[in-house]
């Protein structure tokens, strides 16, 4: 195992990480901006060094600074988390030019599976189906409408490098077509700095559904099952949970194992997630792996028993799996809620400080923040300040938990998503599991305050 790792990220999942190393013995090294300097993380880890200004582009996302703490604090290896440097390849390869272990796959593996129009292809060929579509589009309008025509409509533009529902576009008709591949292709640009996009058939009312997996260094992989993350706004999903209403043992199984099959053709290791559509007649596509730590780990944490970070560690300190696909056993149910500091309505960002800060406990309830009175949620960084994560013998006592750790959640001084999803699983549709990614498209949004 590792003596030192050095934690490249910020908030919660920074936090995350450092509950792991102190579980193993490990010592951290916590790196923070300018106006994270007060944050939890860097109280809590052995170590912790500045690398730059409060932009993002200037410290979390500045390769030269994250490597020169590496190598003062003289790591073993870096976790980078999700967001941020946690799919850069170059980042990786950076890592290991110096020495310092990656705690992820490859880089080869974060670049395959970082083209998600390299990805369609090598999945497909590995033996997962995957929605019609396109390659990295041409740059001759003639030829875009031409693949637009074969592929048919409505359809999405989306960009190869793509995350977070940025770099895509849903198209209804030809007319637009050209147009919004422009779009994308600039928004793609100034997010990813990388401009191709590709083309594929848009689902209806399709339900999003991911699978965990773990893969060590000597091509041992499993499955932890799947989540089901079909409620989002924008494609940035709001709630997650585990397992899916709509997967039966005999389904799970099936697909569980076709996915650690392709997988496996690619030579993957660490933890990786597979995401899948669903039609309205049970059919499955990939649409891309996430080739890092997920936001909602927990729910899958919580059915599992598996502590997925410490996985992670061991995997990366060359350990092979304790675990084989007999010992993972999908126990009761869990929900999780992601808490962002945002109008519940109209989802403008609410900045400012928190005069008040409670956060729920009981049975079956977890919260993963970096949140404290007094602290200010600053706007240079991504909204989310806390995951509600319930857990009860079967979904109905999942959510019942999760109403009451809502409800006894205090948080003041700003406005956060909280009202909203007391209204989304109380929603007759949503306790049915009658759900789908365009379920907030009509939603009556008028009195959630």
């Amino acid at each position: 195992m590792f003596k030192k790792v050095l934690v490249a990220n910020r908030g919660e999942i920074a936090l995350r990480i450092i509950c792991a190393c102190k579980e193993l013995g490990v010592e951290t090294v916590a790196v923070y901006s300018v106006a994270d300097s007060e944050s939890l993380h860097t109280r809590f880890a052995d170590e912790a060094i500045c690398i730059g200004p409060a932009s993002s582009s200037e410290s979390y996302l500045n390769i030269p600074s994250i490597i020169s703490a590496a190598e003062i604090a003289d790591v073993d290896a870096v976790h980078p988390g999700y967001g941020y440097l946690a799919e850069s390849g170059d980042f990786a390869d950076v890592c290991e030019t110096c020495g310092i272990k990656f705690i992820g796959p490859s880089a080869a593996s974060i670049e395959l599976m970082g083209d998600k129009a390299k990805a369609r292809e090598t999945m497909q060929n590995a033996g997962l189906p995957i929605i019609p579509g396109s390659g990295v589009v041409a740059v001759e309008p003639e030829k875009i409408l031409a693949l637009g025509e074969t592929i048919g409509y409505p359809l999405i533009v989306k960009a190869s490098a793509g995350g977070g529902g940025r770099g895509m576009r849903i198209v209804h008709h030809s007319n637009d077509l050209i147009e919004s591949v422009s779009t994308a292709q600039s928004e793609a640009q100034s997010a990813f700095g990388n401009t191709d996009v590709y083309l594929e058939r848009y689902l209806m009312n399709p339900r999003h559904i991911e699978f965990q997996i773990l893969a060590d260094e000597y091509n041992n992989i499993i499955h932890l099952g799947e989540r089901e993350c079909s409620i989002q706004r924008r494609h940035q999903k709001l709630i997650e949970e585990s397992p899916s209403p709509l997967m039966e043992d005999s389904l799970r199984e099936s697909i569980g194992r076709k996915i650690c099959e392709a997988v496996s053709s690619i030579g993957y290791s660490n933890a990786g997630t597979v995401e899948l559509l669903f039609d309205d007649q049970g059919n499955y596509f990939f649409i891309e792996m996430n080739t890092r730590i997920q936001v909602e780990h927990p729910v899958t944490e919580t059915v599992t028993g598996i502590d997925i970070v410490k996985e992670q560690l061991r995997i990366a300190s060359g350990q092979p799996l304790k675990y084989s696909q007999s010992d993972i056993v999908l126990k009761g149910h869990s929900i999780e809620c992601r808490v962002n500091a945002e109008s519940p309505s109209s989802f403008r960002p609410s900045p400012g400080e928190l005069t008040a800060y409670h956060a729920p406990g009981g049975p079956g309830v977890r919260v993963d923040s970096m949140a404290h009175s007094g602290m200010i949620v600053s706007p240079f960084y991504d909204s989310m300040i806390a995951k509600v994560i319930a857990h009860g013998s079967d979904r109905r006592e999942a959510l019942d938990r999760l109403a009451r750790a809502l409800d006894m959640f205090v948080i003041e001084g700003i406005e956060t998503t909280i009202p909203l999803h007391k209204r989304i699983i109380a929603d007759p549709a949503f306790i049915k599991g009658d759900i789908s990614t365009s379920f907030l498209d009509d939603f009556d949004f008028s009195d959630v305050d």
